[in-house]
This record gives structure tokens, C-alpha cells and sequence, in this order.
């Protein structure tokens, strides 16, 4: 019997040992069900094959190709990686629609003796209730924006304000980057994967209390954010961080001592900036970063490139509120004290206390 996924909160109830995906490869790496492991039974190139020939031979002959390969796959699976599981362990298995592929490793599983069960619709209908949250429901909590220009540690404040118990959603921690050029930390998820992990970050909010987001644009390197909650960031409250350019100059080579670390890629992204400034200015940056003069270049960087980009961002805005905290400093010690002033401003602001 397969189980029916009515709501995101589901997978934490279900009580299953574990959740395999028996989908492809590419397919797993597109999305998948929060914690599921990949054990596919057909991989990228057998299911091409496969579907090849349920078009241009006959659906007879795919399924009995199929079956073939289902079953040396599933035996390496029982041979490798579920190979120390013991009789009293309970699988959720899914693949695309719940059909085929699921149904036949889950048959197997069952042989065997142990207790496993499928999702009805399989990914599919797990994807329908990501999208109705991101895309059909409006937000569920009030939202607060955590603004500022580059460098003023809104990331590291977001973090330190969940620590004293401040709902937050953290999106450029969701999507892998850090929403510049510099911001890049790894192979970012693919939308689906960007969307997935943010409606279970919806589930967990408490509707009755606000949640702080860093203000964004649009998109967080590649990933974009879905409607509803672009909507309730437009129109937010915004807390807007005024911190010197010194400051801020002396947070980001911390902050993106990563990038600093790596020259040939510090350069590279200097380069990729030469066709919306100046050749020269551009040669001055290279200069600054080959003489290790990175607080200098942080500094240029913004007063050039970020600072009126960032200006030029908030005059498209529309948000209900603006209120400025001036922010004196941004050394390490003093975070902790600054996140606290911005949580008491994030409770004045949805209590009704101006």
C-alpha cells in the first residue's frame, strides 16, 4: 500500500528508517525528498535505453529490458550499500510517479522480508506540495528585511539573532552562495533542490512570529526566489545597517578570506567586472590584490560597484517600513550586542511599539 504525502510536515511523522530514491542520477541530482539516499535502479544511460526502446520497439520489450536491469541493480544495492540492514528495518521507496521503478525495488525489498513502502505519485506529488507552498499559498509569517550595503555582516548577524531565538530564513545559506560575483562557495543547488530545502524551512516557521530575512535580489547566484515570498520581501519592513566603509572594508576580508586565499580566482572575478567599468579601473584592483592590499580593494570595490548598485536595488522597492540602525562597528565582539539591538527593533516593529 502506498503512502499519500497531504502535507510537507508528513516526512517527519512517517517514522521511516529511511527514504530511497530510485530514480536516475541526474534526476537525484535535480531534487530530491529531504535525506533521501540514491539507490537507482536504472541509471542516466539504462532508463535513455530504456525509453528508446518503449518508443521505437515496443512497451513489451522495454519492460522486459528494464526488468533486467532492475534486478542487477538492486542486487548490487543488497550486496553494497544494504548489505548491513537488519530485519527490523522500515524503507520509503520513490521514484518519478510511484510506478514502475519504485514498485519493482520495493517488491524485492518485500521479498526479502522487510517492511517497505512507496509514495503515491512519488516525487511528483511530493514536488506538487513544494510548489503549492512556494508558488500558490502566500508567505506564511510576517517578514522583517535585514538590509545594509556589501560588507555590513547581515549573514553572520541573521545567525546570531536565530541563536537568541529569532525566527530567520537564511537564503543565501540555502542556496550555496553569497549573492555577488565574490559570493560563490561551491556547486550551488539546482532550483527544484533551492525550492525544496526552502519549503521546509516554511514548515518549521511559527506563523504567529516574524521572520527575518537578509534582503536580496531576485536571484541568489542562480536561484531564484519563488513568488510568494519575493512578494512579502517587497513590501516588507525593512532594518537598514549604516556601518562606515572602513568597517565594512575591514568585514569582508574576513568574511571572504576564502577568495582572498585563492588568487587565480580572485583575479578572474576582477576580470569578469571589465565590461561595465573602466580597463583602468579595473588594472587599478588587479594592482591592489596583487600587493595584498585587500582592505583598500574591498573599499573601492563597494564605493565603485556595490554601494550604488545597492542604491539603485531599494529605489525598486516598495517596503512598509524603514528604520536605520547605526552600526559604529562590525569587529567580531561587537556582533553578538548588534544582533541583540536588531532583534529588539524586529519585535518593535511587528508588535506595533514605534
Amino acid at each position: 500500500m502506498a503512502i499519500k504525502l497531504t502535507s510537507l510536515n508528513d516526512l517527519s511523522t512517517l517514522g521511516f528508517d529511511e527514504i530511497i530514491d530510485v530514480r536516475a542520477p541526474a534526476e537525484y541530482a535535480d531534487d530530491h525528498l529531504p535525506g533521501a539516499i540514491s539507490l537507482p535502479v536504472l541509471d542516466d544511460a539504462e532508463r535513455a535505453r530504456v525509453g528508446t526502446i518503449y518508443k521505437q520497439v515496443s512497451p513489451f520489450t522495454a519492460r522486459k529490458v528494464g526488468a533486467a536491469l532492475v534486478s542487477r541493480n538492486a542486487a548490487r544495492h543488497l550486496e553494497g550499500p544494504l548489505a548491513d540492514r537488519d530485519g527490523s528495518w522500515q524503507p520509503l521507496v520513490y521514484c518519478w510517479r510511484g510506478g514502475q521503478r519504485s514498485g519493482s525495488f520495493a517488491t524485492i525489498l518485500r521479498q526479502i522480508g522487510w517492511r517497505v513502502e512507496t509514495i503515491e505519485g512519488g516525487y511528483k506529488a511530493f514536488r506538487g506540495l513544494v510548489v503549492d507552498a512556494l508558488y500558490e499559498k502566500p508567505f506564511p509569517a510576517p517578514v522583517v528585511l535585514l538590509d545594509g550595503n556589501t560588507g555590513s555582516a547581515k549573514t553572520e548577524l541573521l545567525h546570531l539573532m536565530q541563536a537568541q531565538g529569532v525566527q530567520i530564513i537564511d537564503l543565501e545559506g540555502l542556496a550555496n552562495h553569497r549573492g555577488s560575483l565574490f559570493g560563490a562557495m561551491g556547486p550551488q543547488p539546482q532550483q527544484r533542490g533551492f525550492e525544496t530545502a526552502l519549503a521546509m524551512e516554511l514548515v518549521k516557521l511559527d506563523p504567529t512570529r516574524p521572520v527575518v530575512i537578509e534582503a536580496e535580489s531576485s536571484k541568489v547566484g542562480e536561484c531564484r526566489v519563488p513568488p510568494a515570498l519575493w512578494t512579502a520581501m517587497k513590501a516588507a519592513p525593512r532594518i537598514v545597517l549604516n556601518a562606515p566603509l572602513d568597517e565594512r572594508a575591514a568585514y569582508l576580508t574576513r568574511a571572504y578570506s576564502d577568495v582572498i586565499a585563492n588568487e587565480a580566482r580572485l583575479h578572474d572575478i576582477l576580470d569578469s567586472l571589465r565590461p561595465y567599468l573602466a580597463a583602468e579601473q579595473v588594472e587599478v584592483w588587479h594592482e591592489q590584490a596583487r600587493a595584498g592590499d585587500f582592505r583598500d580593494l574591498a573599499r573601492s570595490l563597494m564605493e565603485i560597484r556595490y554601494d550604488p548598485g545597492y542604491l539603485r536595488h531599494r529605489a525598486r522597492m516598495d517596503p512598509a517600513q524603514v528604520t536605520e540602525v547605526e552600526v559604529p562597528s562590525l569587529a567580531p565582539e561587537d556582533l553578538p550586542e548588534l544582533a541583540a539591538r536588531i532583534a529588539a527593533q524586529v519585535t518593535a516593529l511587528t508588535s506595533g511599539d514605534k
